[in-house]
């Protein structure tokens, strides 16, 4: 069978042959560059390997190269296209993104110090004026007395650890007890610690008040004070040494004194001046750090 179909591939392609020799010699035909063997045997051999391939690309007309050369800058252009549009999504994106951050991300607010008194501890009528000593309640503006009023009912925290029970100043001979409240009833049993402000040691501003001319005169000499003197703050624990930084006669409204502070410091408030009591000595005081 394999011999037969050899015989007949041969027998075509002679006949083949002699007809284009036929129509060669008759001028119907013209003689060909590249003839391809089709015969069985080349096609088991492999033979067409693509002979005659450039003479093809060679024979191509002009307008088929030019629309090829088109087609390849359509590509070229498309593929730039495509890189210019991932690379600008990229940056929209991270637009976008600092965008969503930026809108995300808000300034970080300073709170605003809760301030409970309405004008600054100790405040009162003289011991020398009619009547005797008391609150001073003139200080206070009239539709806010209401205010002050509640406040001084509010209970007063239980004592711990951390709190002060004792304040020692050298320089001016103060060795007292320190009570939390600043209330009238308070004071008489000592030095108040303002409700809320910080504790020994611990940063922000720790408020103490007594009075200068009634119930044992303890803050009476807080103008004597002088930048570098001491102020020694007892717990129940240890003992914390703050050193003055300066001090300023301000007026009984001036309840700023007493806001919050980020390094752990004391104010020290009194009525002054002496026997008269319409304005406030505040003495500031900041922690000495041990080396």
């Amino acid at each position: 069978m394999e011999e037969l179909r050899r015989l007949l591939v041969e027998k075509r392609r002679s006949d083949r042959q002699a007809r284009l020799e036929r129509y060669r010699k008759t001028g119907r035909v013209v003689s060909l560059a590249y003839e391809e063997d089709t015969s069985l045997g080349a096609l088991r051999s492999g033979r067409l390997n693509g002979e005659g391939e450039d003479e093809y690309r060679g024979s191509r007309s002009p307008r088929r190269r030019l629309m090829e050369a088109i087609l390849l800058l359509v590509e070229v252009a498309a593929v730039i296209g495509l890189v210019f549009i991932l690379f600008n999504g990229m940056n929209v994106l991270r637009q976008l993104n600092q965008e969503v951050q930026a809108a995300i991300e808000q300034p970080t607010m300073t709170p605003t110090p809760l301030i409970s008194a309405v004008v600054l501890p100790s405040g009162h009528i003289p011991p020398n004026a009619e009547g005797g000593a008391r609150p001073n309640e003139a200080e206070i503006p009239e539709h806010l007395r209401p205010l002050v009023q509640s406040l001084a009912n509010l209970p007063l925290p239980t004592p711990g650890p951390e709190h002060a029970v004792q304040i020692q100043i050298p320089a001016i001979g103060v060795d007292a007890p320190v009570v939390q409240g600043d209330g009238w009833e308070q004071l008489k049993k000592g030095v108040g610690q303002h409700i809320n402000t910080a504790n020994p040691g611990q940063n922000g501003n720790g408020v103490f008040s007594a009075h200068n001319d009634i119930f044992g005169e303890i803050f009476r000499d807080l103008d004597q004070l002088k930048p570098g003197d001491e102020v020694i703050l007892f717990t129940s624990q240890r003992a914390y040494t703050y050193l003055i930084t300066g001090s300023k006669i301000v007026e009984p409204d001036q309840v700023e004194v007493m806001n919050p502070t980020r390094d752990p410091t004391i104010t020290l408030i009194s009525c002054w001046p002496y026997l008269v009591d319409n304005k406030r000595i505040v003495v500031t005081a900041r922690l000495q750090i041990d080396p």
